[in-house]
């Protein structure tokens, strides 16, 4: 086990319980931007997050990292990153080893967050036979749940599952759309929403806040 990752692992010796109070956990709101969908054979192009604490974004904790790029194709331009910008970015084991050391044992969150974890986790894997340990809450889930408790009565059903659709349904502007720092902060604008509306709710726990939501059958 590489320097890193024992270190990245060591956080979690005393970290947060299922118990605690959603105003104690540090989320660490993230997004990445990816050559493709595929975490198996596609790269990570960017990696951006920022931190919730207390129903606050901290934006002084922040992080962001664009990952080298050396071969062709079509992600980089599509993410605002020209191939000058990818060929000069950091070498992934550095990007990760600084992700790694930002994030800690933060609670993750993103939307449609699965995609983002499991390109990280293949890109671990890959370099140092590891993987992401932390708790993770996806806000689509999140605002399934809080539609099923009633919290989001008086507002249109949930029918459109995009990071667009939840900014229509909480007022946010998605200024800086899909790069990764920009889809982090908007992610954390309506995750602050969806704060207050679980605690009117009682959803006042870290477990009952990255309760997974069950998929129909």
């Amino acid at each position: 086990m590489s320097v890193v990752v024992e270190r990245y692992a060591s956080c979690f010796a005393t970290s947060w319980h299922d118990n605690d109070s959603i105003d104690r956990v540090r989320f660490v709101v993230l997004d990445s931007e990816t050559t493709g969908l595929n975490p198996a054979v596609d790269r990570l192009v960017t990696i951006g997050a920022v931190a919730v604490v207390g129903r606050e974004i901290l934006l002084e904790d922040g992080f962001s990292a664009l990952i080298r790029i050396d071969y062709n194709t079509d992600a980089v331009t599509v993410h605002g990153v020209t191939r000058d910008q990818a060929r000069n970015g950091l070498e992934e084991p550095e990007a990760l080893a600084a992700f790694l050391e930002y994030l800690r044992d933060g609670v993750i969150v993103g939307h449609h967050i699965g995609h983002d974890i499991a390109t990280i986790d293949a890109a671990l894997d890959r370099l140092w036979g590891a993987r992401l340990l932390n708790r993770s809450l996806d806000t689509m889930d999140l605002t399934l749940h809080l539609e099923r408790d009633g919290a989001l009565a008086g507002r249109q059903p949930v029918r459109h599952f995009t990071l667009e659709a939840l900014c229509d349904m909480f007022g946010v502007v998605p200024h800086d759309r899909h790069t990764a720092t920009g889809d982090a902060f908007i992610t954390a604008q309506v995750f602050l929403r969806l704060l207050r509306l679980a605690e009117r709710s009682g959803r006042s726990t870290l477990a009952q806040l990255t309760e997974a939501f069950p998929v129909p059958e």
